[in-house]
């Protein structure tokens, strides 16, 4: 998994940093969280690909979504066929269908508007799940999560071959798969025998904007990555406050009652766009684990917890 940040700024752009949008690359799955003013060319800039199945807005403001009639224009004129998913809190689809037809654009691929709930599985692949998770801000909002399943436990090839006397071949699948296997002597193996316990998948959480809520936490628990709302430093905790955002203490506490491994503060007011220095101070003094202030065009590997 994969994670590539199109755009972290609050509100809006500055020359370094985009509005919202963050892309993943759950292997070869390529997702869009969020769809900033501009972010087809920061997709373009930092070579993240096109061939995007699932949008997931988690609110309306115009950071969060003005990017989507340009983006979807782009794949209409180079010619795209596959249909579309765009993912948004319940309420809204008059409002993306409007984005949609800006201009009076009539995409010619499929664009299939879903409206989500909190606690709704928006994606259900064979080894993973996209759930919308509740958030609060100053309108309908959802943040999402990416949870894999569980994977198989490892194989112990020594065992199988030089203790019980399997031959590699089928058997071993079979074992792997499950399912035990009776030898030619006659003795039957159980899979538990040489497959040790399940391994746990990858768990990634996007806020978008919100306030710290115990719904995030709750989501968020032992998380790999968490992308949390830090659009103030506590100086300015009044003003998260009024507008419904966070502060990146208040960011890390969120990561911190959840056991996240990793944190990454997004959404930052323009007021720290030059230094945000007072975000990480706030964020690492707040959570144990690895955090940073995420930027434009950073990209990195969400690894699966045994590879750690």
């Amino acid at each position: 998994m994969r994670v590539t940040f199109l755009g972290t700024s609050g509100a809006v752009p500055t020359t370094e940093r985009n509005t919202s949008a963050v892309f993943v690359n759950r292997e070869g799955d390529q997702l869009l969280f969020d769809c900033g003013e501009g972010t087809q060319r920061q997709m373009m800039r930092y070579n993240t690909g096109f061939a995007v199945e699932h949008v997931f807005v988690t609110h309306l403001h115009g950071d969060h979504i003005l990017g989507l009639p340009g983006l979807v224009q782009t794949w209409d004129f180079n010619d795209r066929e596959e249909p579309l998913a765009i993912h948004a809190p319940t309420g809204t689809r008059s409002q993306i269908e409007d984005l949609i037809h800006v201009g009076g654009n009539d995409p010619a691929f499929p664009v299939r508007i879903h409206q989500v709930s909190p606690g709704d599985v928006v994606v259900d692949r064979e080894e993973y799940e996209v759930r919308a998770i509740r958030t609060e801000h100053r309108c309908n909002s959802v943040g999402y999560a990416v949870v894999e399943d569980d994977r198989k436990g490892r194989f112990d090839r020594e065992k199988a071959e030089n203790e019980l006397g399997i031959s590699p071949g089928p058997a071993y699948s079979k074992l792997h798969r499950g399912e035990s296997v009776e030898l030619d002597d006659g003795r039957v193996v159980e899979p538990e025998e040489v497959v040790g316990p399940a391994r746990p998948g990858r768990t990634l959480v996007y806020t978008g904007d919100t306030e710290p809520t115990d719904a995030v936490a709750a989501a968020s628990e032992d998380a790999d990555l968490l992308i949390h709302d830090a659009t103030f430093a506590e100086d300015r905790r009044d003003r998260a406050q009024a507008t419904a955002h966070s502060t990146a203490k208040q960011a890390a506490e969120v990561a911190q009652r959840a056991g996240a491994k990793r944190l990454a503060l997004t959404h930052v007011s323009t007021r720290y766009g030059g230094d945000p220095s007072p975000l990480a101070h706030e964020a690492a003094d707040a959570f144990e684990g690895e955090s940073f202030v995420a930027q434009d065009g950073q990209k990195l590997r969400v690894p699966y917890p045994d590879e750690e």
